[in-house]
């Protein structure tokens, strides 16, 4: 069996065989991309998806976590300070490890996100099932 170098690179296709975590209030889905079953190390993403009205439950990682928006409008919200911070297309959000935020959608758009913490909240993923051999 080869051994995979830590310097190595791979291409993932996030519309095949992503497993969703159950991370949406509404409608929607938050897939996983990168993570621990997938060999990532260093870094994890998912892509979320929050349709008109939805949200994502309460989020907090004991790592930093960064976002970015890939399309459509919403807000982050500061669950300790009940701060909103509005969020359009090319947004990015950076989320001190410990604070507990939420995605919101604006009533009239939907919002499509790129983004998780860094490096992985295994929590994430406790309800997945890690393919063979990992």
């Amino acid at each position: 069996m080869a051994t995979r170098l830590a310097n190595s690179a791979r291409v993932v296709d996030s519309a095949v065989g992503c497993p969703e975590i159950p991370i949406i209030v509404g409608s929607g889905n938050a897939r996983v991309v990168m993570w621990p079953g997938n060999n990532a190390q260093f870094r994890t993403f998912q892509i979320i998806t929050l349709e008109r009205g939805a949200r994502t439950i309460r989020l907090h990682h004991g790592s930093d976590a960064v976002y970015y928006v890939m399309s459509g409008a919403g807000s982050i919200v500061d669950l300790v300070s009940s701060e909103v911070f509005p969020l359009v297309e090319g947004s990015m959000v950076h989320i001190d490890a410990g604070d507990a935020y939420q995605f919101v959608t604006n009533d009239g758009q939907d919002m499509k996100i790129l983004g998780g913490p860094c490096p992985a909240d295994e929590t994430l993923y406790a309800d997945l099932a890690f393919p063979e051999g990992k």
